[in-house]
């Protein structure tokens, strides 16, 4: 290899690292039991913002393994996602992650451990499309939600029936014709990733 080759391939490694941190750059360092929110690249990603006047329509609970992070989500089953792969499938790679405000409580090794076990619980149980609140079958922002509330009786934002969710979006009404008929549940109470987002009890992870 040449002296010129050597100087090159020197200058293109220089290059991807510069690019590898400025891409990192404002992202924060993560930790078990952050929350991560993205705008989904999924069919009903446009109407759930619709719905809930909010970008984020998908999340999930940030667990490491081994060192690495990896993201507890539920799409067509509760499953751990690396995060690089779980952000590849936002809009443009984005996320934002947040934490709880009262650092106190996650700092405890046996709360976070509850914590964990609570999530973890429900690996393996199908998505619901139905956004039924059971155990049967999970979505996103239902199983972030009931992690932290059995867990540590922390109840991040509240349920509200479908009805009260902007439903008029025409995008709105497809998705739900298409998912119920004409029998939408409207009493039912379901915990939204907006919901959550909003939550006073979280604060943006830095």
């Amino acid at each position: 290899m040449s002296d010129v080759t050597r100087r090159l391939l020197l200058a293109v490694a220089i290059l991807l690292l510069c690019a590898c941190d400025r891409a990192a750059e404002g992202r924060p360092r993560l930790q078990d039991g952050d929350i991560v929110f993205q705008t989904s690249a999924s069919a009903q990603s446009q109407a759930i913002q619709a719905a809930t006047h909010s970008p984020y329509s998908h999340m999930g609970l940030v667990v490491f393994r081994d060192g690495q992070p990896y993201v507890l989500e539920a799409i067509a089953h509760v499953q751990l996602t690396p995060l690089a792969a779980w952000a590849a499938r936002g809009k443009g790679g984005r996320y934002v992650a947040k934490r709880l405000r009262d650092r106190s409580i996650l700092s405890d090794p046996a709360r976070l451990s509850a914590l964990k076990e609570a999530a973890l619980s429900f690996v393996g149980k199908p998505y619901d499309p139905y956004f039924e609140w059971s155990d049967e079958r999970i979505y996103c922002s239902e199983l972030v939600w009931k992690a932290f509330d059995r867990a540590l009786g922390v109840r991040l934002g509240s349920l509200a029936p479908l009805l009260s969710f902007d439903l008029e979006n025409p995008m709105v009404r497809h998705k739900l014709a298409e998912r119920f008929g004409d029998k939408v549940p409207l009493d039912e109470q379901v915990i939204s990733p907006a919901a959550m987002f909003d939550s006073g009890l979280l604060e943006s992870a830095r």
